[in-house]
């Protein structure tokens, strides 16, 4: 049997292995805890990110609704004028266009999901603008809202002066032909010392008065007339004469015809009978009525009109005639 200062390696070899299997559990359970530490460190830092992001995109929505909440209230403002400007008859309309043009660019913009910054500054720059506009046209239609309320004082002044003077004109026109009435009837001539003569003309070309109807050749009628207030001029004077048998006496070949009365409608004429009249002096005024026919025995009336009035009358008779006549 051999001896030897060596160890035998068999039975003395179990210590050492049980130490490495140990040494290799505790790198694992290092290696695992190293792992566990990591991925709580990246979800932590994931978890950062993500709040971080959260936030950010809070903010860009809250900038994008501030936009948006900007926008509407210029839209407000804009929408209050439209039934001024509708009123303001289109005195506006450029503004206007250049507003909804603006309105235009906005609204394209917000209509994004997402905005850059650019975008975002640009927005803020439109509706500022936006709203400079706005606040001109605000102006412009309190002014032109001023300038319709003046003019609608000053049509309701004219309107109520007009209406004064349509009055005062109804009025005055009224009292004028109230005057022209009282004048046209003040100037009616007046007939005084109205006489009737029964007239023979005889062959040697003298005339005689007589009442025998048979020898009667005319009717000469005379009269004064005078006005204060009548106007120098020519006028005309009707004498109506009523024949004894109660017709007028009319001969339209003889210048006879209708003329209208201010009391008994339209009435026939025997003649008319011209007159220059001078203002403030009487005047003497004398007619020959000549017939075509054979003057009738009995009364004949004469009556005289001027201005429709009649201003006086007179009665003639014619006898029979005889040997006496």
């Amino acid at each position: 049997m051999s001896t030897t200062n060596y160890p035998s390696a068999s039975p003395q070899g179990t210590p050492p292995k049980r130490d490495s299997k140990n040494l290799i559990i505790g790198l694992l359970a290092v290696g695992i805890l190293g792992t566990w530490g990591y991925f709580l460190w990246d979800k932590n830092k994931s978890d950062q990110k993500i709040t971080q992001l959260q936030t950010q995109y809070v903010a860009v929505d809250s900038s994008k609704n501030e936009l948006q909440k900007s926008f509407d209230a210029a839209l407000t403002r804009l929408d209050s004028l439209t039934g001024y400007n509708n009123e303001l008859e289109g005195k506006v309309n450029d503004k206007t266009s250049e507003i909804s043009k603006l309105k235009g660019q906005i609204g394209g913009i917000l209509k994004k999901q997402r905005l850059s910054e650019a975008e975002k500054k640009k927005a803020q720059s439109l509706i500022g603008e936006l709203n400079d506009k706005i606040a001109n046209l605000e102006a412009e239609v309190a002014r032109l809202t001023q300038e319709n309320q003046q003019l609608t004082t000053e049509k309701t002044q004219l309107t109520a002066d007009k209406e004064k003077l349509t009055t005062d004109l109804t009025t005055t026109t009224q009292q004028k032909e109230e005057l022209a009435a009282k004048v046209d009837v003040a100037s009616t001539l007046n007939a005084s010392n109205i006489s009737v003569t029964p007239v023979n003309e005889k062959k040697n070309g003298k005339e005689s008065e007589t009442t025998s109807a048979k020898k009667v050749d005319k009717l000469v009628i005379a009269m004064d007339v005078s006005n204060r207030i009548a106007t120098t001029g020519s006028t005309d004077v009707y004498v109506c004469i009523t024949g004894p048998d109660g017709q007028p006496v009319a001969v339209e070949a003889l210048g006879s015809g209708k003329f209208t009365t201010r009391e008994e409608g339209e009435k026939l004429f025997t003649a008319k009978v011209p007159v220059e009249f001078e203002q403030g002096k009487q005047k003497h005024v004398e007619f020959a009525w000549k017939q075509n026919s054979p003057f009738k025995q009995g009364n004949y009336k004469i009556e005289v009109y001027h201005n429709g009035f009649k201003i006086g009358e007179a009665t003639r008779s014619l006898k029979k005639g005889g040997i006496f006549g």
